[in-house]
């Protein structure tokens, strides 16, 4: 009976260990991108070349990439490079909502603070629209069909603007 307990112990910890491993690894905001966790389908890296705007000399175009990654739970997220190599958006459509406090980095307990403060003006259910002056989060959607953006807006690079992060 003892090595019952004793086996399941170690196949508990060992399934912990295995869980620990697979967790997702994906950028965080501000941060450099990271490749995919195992079980992560990925990757489509398209470069992206923004036209400047009319008046604008085309030195101005703003070039950055933007990475797509299909996670295990068949939720799609792109993150948005700057040509320094930093994210600046992150963008999600799927089934589930991905690990927020891993895609937003260290700006999560910012959008803590700015969604509690969200929910209590305004309770019940219904999109997330947050702007604070160096984050933006807006997430929405219904169970099996979620979707958002994150984004600096001190970090969007010349050239492109929230609508480019989709």
């Amino acid at each position: 009976m003892s090595n019952r307990i004793l086996h399941a112990a170690i196949c508990a910890a060992m399934g912990c260990v295995a869980l620990g491993a697979a967790a997702p690894a994906s950028a965080a905001l501000g941060a450099a991108p990271t490749p995919p966790a195992a079980g992560d389908v990925s990757i489509s890296l398209t470069p992206v070349v923004h036209a400047a705007s009319s008046g604008a000399s085309a030195a101005a175009a703003a070039a950055y990439s933007v990475t797509q990654t299909t996670l295990s739970t068949g939720t799609v997220v792109r993150e948005y490079v700057s040509s320094a190599g930093t994210v600046f958006g992150i963008a999600w459509t799927g089934p589930v909502i991905p690990n927020l406090p891993q895609l937003l980095g260290s700006y999560f307990p910012q959008y803590d603070s700015a969604r509690a403060a969200f929910k209590d003006a305004q309770p019940g259910r219904g999109p997330l629209n947050l702007a604070t002056p160096g984050l933006v989060v807006r997430s929405g959607g219904h169970m099996g069909a979620f979707s958002g953006q994150a984004y600096l807006p001190q970090s969007l690079p010349a050239g492109v603007t929230a609508g480019d992060i989709r």
